[in-house]
């Protein structure tokens, strides 16, 4: 087991890791920018380090800086988190090479999952469900053409590489096709410095269901079952749930078992997520795979009793998973709110400011991750996510009840937040009987549902 690791991340998800590194007995290191001097998660770290200016580009995604921080605290390994430089293969690799441990899956596993064309292949060999589309990358417009009238429109055209709806585009007809395909390829050699783009069938209402699985470096791997996403807006997640509701628990078994596959072939270690499109038959695609923690981990750990944190120091350290396939069951059912420092009313403006007032909701089955504090100052140079309220219940009613009650109690000001949007999510009709799809919450806002 290692003695220190350096936490290359901030916020909520850095204070996750220093707890769970702290009930497994280790020192902790957090590296910081100038915007971040006075965060509160430093406090709990052993160590911190500022690694340079606000913007992340001179700071939590410079590559150098870290492995300096990390080599002059002595620390034996890095973890990542979500987002900045998580799923950066060369960020792995520069690990690797300095002998520090990267916490989290190889560089070669990252790159074989992280690029969506050879994820597909993979996928495919696995038995794992998959969208009609590319099997290589597009490079010759005439074929993009003919594959797209054999699956027929609409078909969307998206990056290999990269994520958060960059280098997607949406495609109803022929004619629209070709631009589609040159913005795409643009968009994503500017996001990603990888301008390769593929085709493949396209959902019109289709709900976002992911499978969460763990691997360790002794060929392992197991799935902790699914979790629901569909509440989301412009391609970025507000509301989580699991298990998935609605879905047939023989197709659910089949699919989880599949992605589980999917990440043993892969020789993967450390957490993945296998996230799918579902049509209303219950019909499963692959969308990609997250090789990282998810933000919504806190969903599985509720309704499974794994800690998905803790399980991934452990493997990256060598040691195999604590957990058999045979050992996963569910418990109840949880929900999580993501709660944003954004104006919703205002097409979701960033509220960066000093938070005056702060009260966590509290009571049986409610767990808020944040690192939040009354005075804490939101900076305006990093994601406006500044909590997680998650809630557990014994089915999916007492849950739904539940949130609602913990967010009435939830106070954060003076500045906006989406806690009313969820409030208001919450007691649709829709939502309640998951009536729902991937542009469900957009229609609302648009006043075109409820």
């Amino acid at each position: 087991m290692f003695s220190r690791i350096l936490i290359a991340n901030r916020g909520e998800i850095a204070l996750r890791i220093i707890r769970a590194a702290r009930e497994l007995g280790l020192e902790t290191v957090c590296v910081y920018s100038e915007a971040d001097r006075d965060g509160p998660w430093l406090l709990q770290a052993d160590h911190s380090i500022c690694i340079g200016p606000p913007a992340p580009l001179d700071s939590y995604l410079r590559i150098d800086r870290i492995i300096a921080a990390a080599e002059t605290s002595k620390a034996d390994a890095i973890h990542p988190g979500y987002g900045f430089l998580a799923e950066n293969a060369e960020f792995a690799t520069v690990c690797r090479d300095c002998h520090i441990e990267f916490i989290g899956p190889s560089p070669e596993a990252m790159a074989l999952l992280g690029d969506k064309i050879s994820c597909r292949a993979m996928a495919k060999k696995a038995g794992t469900p998959i969208f009609p589309g590319s099997e290589e990358a597009i490079e010759e417009e005439d074929e993009a053409m003919e594959l797209a009238h054999e699956i027929g429109f609409p078909v969307i055209v998206k990056a290999a590489a990269g994520g958060g709806g960059r280098g997607m585009r949406v495609v109803h007809t022929a004619e629209e096709l070709q631009p589609a395909i040159q913005s795409a390829q643009q968009e994503a050699a500017s996001a990603f410095g990888n301008g390769a783009v593929y085709i493949e069938k396209f959902l019109e209402r289709a709900r976002h269901v992911e499978v969460q699985c763990l691997g360790d470096k002794h060929g392992n791997a197991i799935h902790l079952y699914n979790r629901d996403c569909t509440s989301q807006r412009r391609h970025q997640k507000l509301i989580e749930e699991g298990p998935a509701p609605g879905v047939p628990d023989e197709i659910r078994d089949k699919v989880c078992q599949s992605a589980a596959d999917l990440i043993r072939n892969a020789e993967y270690s450390g957490a993945a997520t296998c996230e799918f499109l579902m049509d209303r038959d219950s019909t499963f695609y692959m969308l990609e795979v997250n090789t990282r923690v998810q933000v919504e981990h806190p969903v599985t750990e509720m309704i499974t009793g794994v800690d998905i944190v803790k399980e991934s120091i452990r493997v990256a350290a060598g040691l195999p998973l604590s957990h058999a396939q045979e050992d996963i069951s569910i418990n109840g059912h949880s929900i999580e709110c993501r709660i944003n420092a954004e104006d919703p009313d205002r097409d979701f403006m960033p509220q960066a400011g000093t938070v005056k007032e702060y009260v966590q909701p509290g009571g049986l089955g409610v767990r808020v991750d944040s690192h939040v504090t009354s005075g804490y100052v939101i900076p305006p140079n990093y994601d406006s996510m500044i909590a997680k309220l998650i809630v557990h219940g014994r089915d999916r009613e007492e849950a739904i009840a539940r949130m609602k009650s913990a967010l009435s109690e939830f106070r954060i000001g003076p500045g906006k937040t989406t806690i009313p949007l969820h409030q208001r999510i919450l007691t649709e009709r829709a939502f309640v009987e998951m009536d729902v799809d991937i542009h469900y919450v957009e229609r609302l806002l648009a006043g075109e549902e409820g």
